[in-house]
Protein backbone atom coordinates (compact mmCIF):
# COMPACT_ATOMS: atom_id res chain seq x y z
CA UNK A 1 0.00 0.00 0.00
CA UNK A 2 1.60 3.28 -0.82
CA UNK A 3 1.53 6.10 1.26
CA UNK A 4 0.23 9.71 -0.10
CA UNK A 5 1.21 12.72 1.48
CA UNK A 6 -2.19 14.56 2.39
CA UNK A 7 -1.85 18.20 3.48
CA UNK A 8 -4.31 20.14 5.92
CA UNK A 9 -4.82 23.95 4.95
CA UNK A 10 -3.61 25.54 8.11
CA UNK A 11 -5.05 28.74 7.93
CA UNK A 12 -7.87 28.13 10.69
CA UNK A 13 -9.87 25.61 12.09
CA UNK A 14 -9.58 22.21 13.54
CA UNK A 15 -6.10 21.41 11.99
CA UNK A 16 -4.48 18.69 14.51
CA UNK A 17 -7.61 16.43 14.77
CA UNK A 18 -7.60 16.13 11.03
CA UNK A 19 -3.64 15.49 11.49
CA UNK A 20 -4.35 12.74 13.36
CA UNK A 21 -7.21 11.28 11.72
CA UNK A 22 -5.26 10.98 8.03
CA UNK A 23 -2.38 9.24 10.17
CA UNK A 24 -4.91 6.73 11.17
CA UNK A 25 -5.75 6.17 8.04
CA UNK A 26 -2.07 5.86 6.82
CA UNK A 27 -1.16 8.94 5.34
CA UNK A 28 1.61 11.34 5.94
CA UNK A 29 0.50 14.80 6.74
CA UNK A 30 1.77 18.34 5.98
CA UNK A 31 0.66 21.53 7.18
CA UNK A 32 -0.76 23.86 4.13
CA UNK A 33 -0.11 27.75 4.62
CA UNK A 34 1.35 29.03 1.04
CA UNK A 35 1.68 27.78 -2.46
CA UNK A 36 5.12 26.15 -2.45
CA UNK A 37 3.32 23.70 0.80
CA UNK A 38 0.42 22.99 -1.89
CA UNK A 39 2.46 21.84 -4.70
CA UNK A 40 4.18 18.78 -2.53
CA UNK A 41 0.72 16.96 -1.49
CA UNK A 42 -0.96 14.40 -2.87
CA UNK A 43 -4.47 15.40 -1.69
CA UNK A 44 -5.99 18.27 0.64
CA UNK A 45 -8.48 18.79 3.60
CA UNK A 46 -9.89 21.86 4.10
CA UNK A 47 -11.02 21.81 7.52
CA UNK A 48 -13.82 22.76 9.63
CA UNK A 49 -13.45 26.58 11.27
CA UNK A 50 -14.94 29.85 10.11
CA UNK A 51 -15.33 30.06 6.45
CA UNK A 52 -14.89 33.22 5.24
CA UNK A 53 -11.93 33.78 7.30
CA UNK A 54 -10.40 30.63 5.25
CA UNK A 55 -11.33 32.41 2.19
CA UNK A 56 -10.22 35.46 3.05
CA UNK A 57 -6.58 34.25 4.43
CA UNK A 58 -6.49 31.93 1.18
CA UNK A 59 -6.65 34.78 -0.75
CA UNK A 60 -4.61 37.13 1.56
CA UNK A 61 -1.84 34.31 1.45
CA UNK A 62 -2.14 33.89 -2.73
CA UNK A 63 -3.73 30.23 -1.96
CA UNK A 64 -7.07 30.53 -3.42
CA UNK A 65 -5.73 30.68 -7.17
CA UNK A 66 -3.28 27.54 -7.13
CA UNK A 67 -6.15 25.67 -5.01
CA UNK A 68 -8.63 26.10 -7.60
CA UNK A 69 -6.02 25.24 -10.15
CA UNK A 70 -5.43 21.67 -8.44
CA UNK A 71 -9.15 21.19 -7.80
CA UNK A 72 -9.44 21.46 -11.88
CA UNK A 73 -6.51 19.53 -12.22
CA UNK A 74 -8.06 16.63 -10.37
CA UNK A 75 -6.10 16.89 -6.92
CA UNK A 76 -8.64 14.85 -4.10
CA UNK A 77 -9.70 17.06 -1.87
CA UNK A 78 -11.66 16.84 1.43
CA UNK A 79 -13.88 19.65 3.08
CA UNK A 80 -15.57 18.97 6.74
CA UNK A 81 -17.79 22.17 7.58
CA UNK A 82 -16.64 24.81 6.51
CA UNK A 83 -14.71 22.97 4.27
CA UNK A 84 -17.81 21.60 2.53
CA UNK A 85 -18.86 25.77 1.97
CA UNK A 86 -15.01 26.59 0.54
CA UNK A 87 -15.68 23.67 -1.96
CA UNK A 88 -19.12 24.49 -3.22
CA UNK A 89 -19.23 26.45 -6.07
CA UNK A 90 -22.95 28.26 -4.87
CA UNK A 91 -23.27 29.42 -1.54
CA UNK A 92 -26.49 31.10 0.52
CA UNK A 93 -26.11 33.08 3.77
CA UNK A 94 -23.96 36.02 2.21
CA UNK A 95 -24.78 39.06 1.38
CA UNK A 96 -24.31 39.63 -2.62
CA UNK A 97 -21.37 42.22 -3.56
CA UNK A 98 -21.93 44.75 -6.52
CA UNK A 99 -19.86 43.01 -8.68
CA UNK A 100 -22.17 40.25 -9.11
CA UNK A 101 -20.68 37.63 -7.39
CA UNK A 102 -20.89 36.73 -3.79
CA UNK A 103 -19.42 38.44 -0.73
CA UNK A 104 -17.67 35.15 0.19
CA UNK A 105 -14.97 33.94 -2.19
CA UNK A 106 -14.90 29.76 -2.69
CA UNK A 107 -12.63 27.21 -3.90
CA UNK A 108 -15.54 25.72 -5.69
CA UNK A 109 -15.61 22.36 -7.29
CA UNK A 110 -18.50 20.50 -6.21
CA UNK A 111 -21.59 21.37 -8.39
CA UNK A 112 -23.70 22.18 -5.09
CA UNK A 113 -25.53 24.98 -3.27
CA UNK A 114 -24.64 24.64 0.64
CA UNK A 115 -26.36 26.89 3.25
CA UNK A 116 -24.18 28.63 5.14
CA UNK A 117 -25.20 28.11 9.46
CA UNK A 118 -28.17 26.07 8.55
CA UNK A 119 -28.44 23.44 11.66
CA UNK A 120 -28.30 26.70 13.65
CA UNK A 121 -26.17 28.45 16.37
CA UNK A 122 -23.01 26.93 18.54
CA UNK A 123 -25.69 26.34 20.99
CA UNK A 124 -27.57 24.43 18.58
CA UNK A 125 -24.93 21.91 18.10
CA UNK A 126 -25.70 18.14 18.14
CA UNK A 127 -24.39 14.18 17.08
CA UNK A 128 -26.18 12.00 14.95
CA UNK A 129 -25.54 7.99 13.72
CA UNK A 130 -25.51 8.62 9.29
CA UNK A 131 -25.31 5.73 7.04
CA UNK A 132 -22.47 7.05 4.71
CA UNK A 133 -22.33 5.63 1.41
CA UNK A 134 -19.22 4.27 0.90
CA UNK A 135 -18.19 4.01 4.46
CA UNK A 136 -18.88 0.10 5.71
CA UNK A 137 -19.35 -0.80 9.23
CA UNK A 138 -22.28 0.97 10.61
CA UNK A 139 -23.32 4.53 11.06
CA UNK A 140 -20.68 6.99 11.16
CA UNK A 141 -21.38 9.58 14.51
CA UNK A 142 -21.61 12.61 12.53
CA UNK A 143 -20.58 16.08 15.07
CA UNK A 144 -22.67 19.18 13.70
CA UNK A 145 -21.52 22.11 14.79
CA UNK A 146 -22.60 25.56 13.25
CA UNK A 147 -22.62 23.18 10.48
CA UNK A 148 -24.12 23.93 6.24
CA UNK A 149 -26.20 21.65 4.54
CA UNK A 150 -26.75 21.22 0.76
CA UNK A 151 -29.87 22.84 -0.69
CA UNK A 152 -29.58 20.68 -4.13
CA UNK A 153 -27.04 19.33 -5.88
CA UNK A 154 -25.79 19.16 -9.76
CA UNK A 155 -25.88 15.98 -12.13
CA UNK A 156 -22.63 15.02 -11.39
CA UNK A 157 -22.31 15.75 -7.51
CA UNK A 158 -23.45 12.51 -5.41
CA UNK A 159 -25.59 12.13 -1.99
CA UNK A 160 -23.59 9.86 0.55
CA UNK A 161 -25.45 10.66 3.46
CA UNK A 162 -28.88 12.52 4.40
CA UNK A 163 -29.85 13.78 7.81
CA UNK A 164 -33.67 15.16 8.72
CA UNK A 165 -33.78 15.18 5.06
CA UNK A 166 -30.97 17.36 3.94
CA UNK A 167 -28.04 16.42 2.49
CA UNK A 168 -24.73 16.16 4.62
CA UNK A 169 -22.49 14.33 2.39
CA UNK A 170 -21.32 14.65 -0.85
CA UNK A 171 -18.64 13.41 -3.60
CA UNK A 172 -17.94 14.86 -6.96
CA UNK A 173 -14.85 12.65 -8.96
CA UNK A 174 -11.90 13.45 -6.33
CA UNK A 175 -13.69 15.92 -4.34
CA UNK A 176 -15.51 15.34 -0.71
CA UNK A 177 -17.43 16.87 1.49
CA UNK A 178 -19.09 16.41 4.97
CA UNK A 179 -21.27 18.70 7.45
CA UNK A 180 -20.11 17.38 9.91
CA UNK A 181 -16.76 17.05 11.68
CA UNK A 182 -15.31 12.89 11.77
CA UNK A 183 -12.02 14.46 13.02
CA UNK A 184 -13.70 15.00 16.35
CA UNK A 185 -14.87 11.35 16.85
CA UNK A 186 -11.91 9.14 16.96
CA UNK A 187 -13.79 7.47 14.13
CA UNK A 188 -11.31 7.51 10.96
CA UNK A 189 -13.83 5.55 8.41
CA UNK A 190 -14.16 8.90 6.67
CA UNK A 191 -11.00 10.25 6.52
CA UNK A 192 -9.83 6.39 5.52
CA UNK A 193 -12.06 6.62 2.60
CA UNK A 194 -10.66 10.19 1.30
CA UNK A 195 -6.91 8.59 1.87
CA UNK A 196 -7.93 5.73 -0.85
CA UNK A 197 -9.09 8.70 -2.82
CA UNK A 198 -5.75 10.01 -2.44
CA UNK A 199 -4.48 6.34 -3.92
CA UNK A 200 -6.35 6.01 -6.50
CA UNK A 201 -5.89 9.52 -7.90
CA UNK A 202 -2.10 8.93 -7.98
CA UNK A 203 -2.71 5.83 -10.20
Amino acid sequence: MSTPTVGVLALQGDVREHFAALAAAGARTCAVRRAEELAGVDGLVVPGGESTTISKLAVLFGLMEPLRERVRAGMPVYGSCAGMILLADKILGTAPVTSGGQEQETIGGIDMLVRRNAFGRQNESFEAPLDVKGVEGGPVEGVFIRAPWVESTGERAEVLAVHDGHTVAVRQDALLATSFHPELTGDHRVHAMFVEMVRSARG
